[in-house]
């Protein structure tokens, strides 16, 4: 048995906040013991696994702020990050045998040069991919910030990514670091979704609207999502359809701390009076686990909108769930959605998006078929199990290294 600590920025309800979970719980079930250290942990914000006590969470430098008059994220990430390291490393008992981080390689060096414990980091995406650098303002903080980025991810003892699509964008950004970095998908725990769902889909969203075919998107309320494509490909079909029952669910992670969560809510809610929806599209904000898990039970087809996305799990629990899947065809979709078989993969049109819906509304058959190929897919490509014993193995050839 190792013990392993996790360290992660904030612990909230999102992708990498679910791998991250995933990853602990796959190293459990392995007989190892689990940690995680954070500098923000809302019980009312999380996965349950983390408020239950099924994985022991420890909060350090909530204290430090999350920003400064709502600027310079990024530079309070890394500093909270830093202090997270500090005191797993100088102020806790933990000992752990290795460490596991993400998301903000800040922490890396601290851990490397004060310890000879191995570190994995696992790499959702290069941040300074993800950051605007549009004026001569921004591209001044960022420049030390992306140099130290690239340094620090070039410490761990061994980096993962989460598709070969990252993979190649790793490659291509952080060109001082010369070893390629390892894939491990993100998995689905089956568990969760084979629970059965007790409500109808009307409760659960709380209409008593007829409903014949619903479309369901599920992402956070950021632009980069690109969500705004969903509802307007639902408005263009809704003009082709006429007065059928159609209905679009959009699920939001959803953070009040957030101005961009807040404000892009808001947008989308303009956007769908705008476009006379509004008794047609339903907004949940944070739903719980229960919930999403009864809408993709009971939806019909996923819209799937960001672009360029690195991985994206939202397609294979939609897949496992069933659903056929509707996503642009650019980054981890490629890999996960198989086109006309599990689902399409478009361009980020309005009108190819619109094209599509339109085809599985008209063929109920077909889109029952994709959603059974769809299950078979994640079942023998994404499983937990395969999941837990790749990232075994990777914890054991760091820890058998090191000895």
């Amino acid at each position: 048995m190792l013990k392993i600590v996790f360290l992660h920025p904030d612990l909230g309800i999102g992708g990498a906040e679910r791998l991250v979970v995933d990853a602990a719980l796959a190293l459990q079930l392995k007989g190892h013991q689990v940690h995680i250290v954070t500098s923000y942990h809302d019980p009312a914000h999380c996965f349950p696994e983390t408020r239950d006590g099924t994985i022991p969470v420890t909060i350090s430098g909530n204290w430090l702020p999350r920003s400064i008059f709502g600027r310079f994220l990024a530079l309070c990430a890394y500093i909270r990050m830093l202090w997270a390291s500090f005191y797993t490393v100088f102020l806790s008992d933990m000992q752990p045998q290795v460490y596991f981080c993400d998301q903000v390689s800040m922490c890396i060096p601290v851990l490397r040069l004060s310890t000879s414990v191995p570190v994995i980091y696992y790499c959702h995406f290069p941040d300074l991919l993800l950051a605007s650098h549009k004026t001569w303002i921004k591209k001044l903080y960022r420049a030390p910030l992306d140099w130290i980025e690239e340094k620090t991810t070039g410490l761990a003892t061994t980096t993962v990514v989460n598709s070969h699509f990252t993979a190649g964008v790793f490659c291509d950004t952080f060109k001082s670091i010369r070893l390629r970095p390892k894939v491990l998908y993100p998995s689905l725990n089956f568990r969760s979704f084979d629970r059965e769902c007790g409500n109808s889909l009307s409760s659960v969203i709380g209409t008593k609207q007829v409903m014949d075919f619903v479309f369901l998107s599920i992402n956070r309320y950021e632009r980069k999502k690109n969500l705004g494509l969903a509802i307007k490909a639902f408005g263009l079909l809704k003009s082709f359809l006429g007065d059928a029952k159609i209905h679009l669910i959009m699920v939001g992670g959803y953070d009040y701390r957030l101005v961009e969560n807040v404000e892009h809510y808001d947008e989308l809610q303009k956007l769908t009076s705008s476009l006379q929806l509004g008794d047609c599209v339903t907004f949940l904000r944070s739903p719980s686990d229960e919930t999403k898990t009864c809408l993709l039970k009971n939806c019909h087809t996923l819209l799937y909108t960001p672009d360029k996305e690195h991985f994206g799990i939202v397609p294979l629990e939609a897949m496992y769930c069933q659903l056929p899947v509707i996503a642009v065809n650019s980054g981890g979709p490629l890999e996960t959605v198989e086109d006309h078989r599990t689902g399409y993969l478009c361009h980020p049109t309005v009108e190819d998006f619109a094209e599509k819906m339109k085809y599985l509304y008209e063929n109920r058959n077909l889109a029952t078929k994709m959603g059974e190929r769809g299950r078979q897919r994640v079942i023998e490509h994404f499983s937990f199990n395969s999941f837990s014993q790749q990232l075994n193995e990777l914890v054991g050839e760091l820890t058998a290294s090191r000895t």
